[in-house]
């Protein structure tokens, strides 16, 4: 079992970074997509990713319930989830128990056979947001960035392209 975290800014080369991971194992790789396309924008987002990609990648669609999707995609190539902010953003917004699913994420990660390969932002490295909304997501990402580095065997920072090994 190997976890590995890969943090960093947007539009770093985070999600690059960790598909030549992803792709780096025996098998073939699952995208583990958390993002929802809820306007144009973000279709198009979607697509110009899948597209990068190219079709040798199996895809699930996942915004709420990783853990399950984890277990099931269990025993074949590396699995990539991509992203852990926007899973965070889609718990907060369907009133979820953040937390309780973050320690949920982590146990599961422990009991994994194959690997799992993790993108997150780094949100906590500007101003302090304006708005309670916004500081609540900036705080519960750092909680989550924290817990899931804690028992990652490998984290990278990324940033322009340039991936840090931080463990």
């Amino acid at each position: 079992m190997v976890v590995i975290l890969i943090t960093g800014g947007a539009r770093s080369g985070k999600s690059r970074r960790a598909e030549l991971r992803a792709r780096s194992f025996p098998g073939q790789p699952v995208y583990i997509a958390t993002a929802e396309a809820l306007d144009a924008e973000m279709d198009e987002r979607i697509a110009k990713h899948r597209a990068r990609r190219g079709n040798d990648w199996i895809e699930r669609e996942v915004p709420l319930d990783l853990v399950e999707v984890l277990s099931e995609t269990d025993g074949g190539g590396a699995r990539l989830v991509d992203c852990l902010t926007l899973w965070l953003s889609n718990l907060l917004h369907a009133g979820r128990d953040w937390s309780q699913e973050v320690t949920r994420l982590a146990n599961a990660l422990s009991r994994q056979h194959g690997p799992v390969i993790l993108v997150t932002n780094e949100v906590g490295l500007g101003i302090v947001p304006d708005n309670a909304m916004a500081r609540t997501f900036r705080d519960a990402a750092g909680i989550m960035n924290q817990t899931i580095a804690g028992i990652a065997d490998e984290v990278e920072f990324v940033v322009a392209s340039l991936p840090m090994k931080l463990k």
